[in-house]
Order: structure tokens, then sequence, then C-alpha cells
């Protein structure tokens, strides 16, 4: 662990957008049952139901540290407004178009949130100096890397979806901002994130929907596929323990990256026997083939995480399925 490691501290007002998402909030609702001021921002667009994400935010809202500000990174004024009224220590753009297949659908939202968006964030914090930026970054980077695990200093040169040349589009402009400007940044690899209240558009989600509903699944490849599959409740903990770490200044820039990832990588159809086992139900599969700007495996290596942080991602994927498919059930009803 860093000999200058600082837990997190509180005081200190954290500014979270993407407010409304997955891991927004579940990093916001950790932080806030410690006692935190969180701003969310959020602009709650219709990428996927936005009932699940009005439900996340009826959870948060019953914090009194909690304020929520709708707006869009795309809108200069709106991200200049939450700065000026938040005044956040702490940035956590978690805000972003997500999806690898959806991007070659709609390349300009991709543009517009993940490159416009995230340039005025990093001109917010310009002129609002903060204490530490994080920023959202994905496995989808490594493209066409063969070398496994992925380590944050192979070379990423090569993405294969526009989704991923947007996510490494800001780590450059982020090491750029951290370099002219002495924004303290740390850009966060996420690994296939997965757990309760999570996105609808992902497999895990999907999957459970439609098996349980007794319709087909699409499986990709024949299943001969690996994700590093990360426990939700892992990855808010590891961002909660960078919050108060800015990096140390390297070649002339405070700037970071790491891998987040259970370091695990899981065999899609080993993925889907698990599921069908927790759901005691079996799945009615469509085979497919590989589609455009997938990736065969993703793999995390994460040693650099553990020797800074002292942790790792560990929730066994059996372990993370049961918990959201008890929430599932719960949240829809099903008995």
């Amino acid at each position: 662990m860093r000999a200058d490691y600082q837990a997190f501290d509180p005081q200190k007002k954290v500014l979270v957008t993407g407010g409304a998402g997955f891991i927004g909030y579940h990093l916001s609702r950790r932080l806030l049952e410690q006692g935190a001021q969180v701003t969310g921002f959020d602009n709650l667009n219709d990428y996927y139901p936005a009932d699940i994400k009005l439900a996340r935010l009826e959870e948060l809202e019953k914090h009194p540290g909690y304020a929520f500000v709708k707006g869009d990174l795309a809108a200069e004024k709106d991200v200049a407004g939450v700065f000026e009224k938040a005044q956040p220590d702490i940035v956590v753009n978690l805000g972003a178009q997500a999806g690898v297949r959806y991007s070659i659908e709609n390349p300009r939202a991709y543009v517009e949130a993940n490159i416009v968006g995230f340039f005025h964030i990093l001109e917010a914090c310009r002129h609002h100096p903060v204490e530490h930026l994080l920023f959202a970054s994905s496995s989808s980077v490594y493209g066409a890397n063969r070398k496994v695990p992925y380590a944050v200093e192979d070379k990423a040169d090569h993405p294969v979806s526009l989704y991923a040349a947007t996510k490494r589009a800001d780590e450059l402009m982020a090491y750029t901002y951290s370099h002219l400007y002495g924004i303290p940044a740390t850009g966060l690899r996420f690994f296939t994130v997965y757990g309760p209240f999570g996105r609808p558009d992902m497999a895990y989600f999907s999957f459970t929907e439609r098996i349980l509903a007794g319709e087909p699944i699409r499986v990709f490849n024949g299943g001969d596929m690996y994700r590093d599959f990360t426990y939700i409740d892992d990855v808010a903990e590891a961002v909660e323990k960078m919050l108060c770490n800015p990096p140390e200044k390297k070649d002339g820039a405070r700037y970071k990256l790491y891998n987040i990832g259970n370091h695990h990588p899981e065999k899609l159809a080993d993925f889907i026997g698990c599921l069908e086992d927790i759901l005691e139900r079996k799945a009615v599969k469509e085979y497919l083939p590989m589609q455009p700007g997938d990736v065969y495996e993703t793999y995390a290596d994460v040693d650099e995480l553990i020797r800074d942080f002292g942790f790792r991602p560990h929730t066994p994927l059996r372990d993370g399925l049961t918990r959201f498919a008890d929430w599932y059930r719960a949240y829809y009803g099903i008995g």
C-alpha cells in the first residue's frame, strides 16, 4: 500500500457524474453511508429505460447529504453550473455513453458524451481546481491486444470499437490536462461490472430477464468468449480507496491508470451455466457469430491496484450472480 495512503474523508465534497447510473449509484450510496456530501449529475437519457435510473435516485435521495442536478455533459453551461453549485473537492466522472455494439449504430452519441462531455469536465476542473479527478475508462481500450492479462503499461493503440476509441481518447486528454494544468487525474479501466441495480442492456441482466421469461438468449461465438466479471461492490470499494489519493507527479503529470477487474476471466458458456443453476431454469440458446467490436477475452492485471491500495476485487462469480438474481426477483416481484 502507498506509504502516504489516506482513507476517504467524509468531509470532502464529491461530484459524481453519471450519478443515476449503475456504478454511480453504488459509489454514491457507499459514500453517503459514511456521511459524505455527494452531488449527482446525470441527463437521465433513454439509452435504457429511465425507470431504473429514477429508482436508484429515489434510494440516494433518502440520504440528507445527497443532491441531484439534471444536466448534460455535452452542454458546457450544465457542467459549469454543477461545478459552481457543488464546489467539489473530488470529481468522479462516470457519465458516458456506454455499450460497444450501440457505438456502431449511433457513433455521434459517443463523440458528444465521451469526447465533448469529458472535455467539458476537464475544462471545469481547470477553472474550478479540484483535489482529484477520477474518470471511467474501460477494458475495451486494450482492443486487439493478444497479450493477457492486460496490464496498464500495455499498448492500447488498436481499439476495435468507437466506444473503446473514445475511452482511450479520454485517457490521453486527461494526461494532457494533467501535464498542462496540474489536474491530478486517475483513469479507471473497468472490466465487465455486474451486480444488483445493474444496466438492463448488459448480458447478465438481459440473460436473466429472458431465461425467466422462457425466451431465447443470444450466445455469441458459441459461448467461446471470456470476460473478467467484476462485482459492483468490489468496484465501489476500489474507487473509494482512491478518492483521497491522487497520483504523485511523474514525467510532468499527476496522472495514473488502474485496471479494476477480478483477475479471473470466465468463459461465457460457463457463465451461462452458472446463471442457469442459480435461476433453476435452462436457457434457450440462439448461437450467433462474434459481433463487430467484440473482443475474445478480457483479463485484468491488477498488480498495481494491489500494490498501491492493498486491494483487489475478490467476489466469486457465483456469489455475485446469486446476489444479482435475488435482487432481480425482488425488484421485479418474481417469486
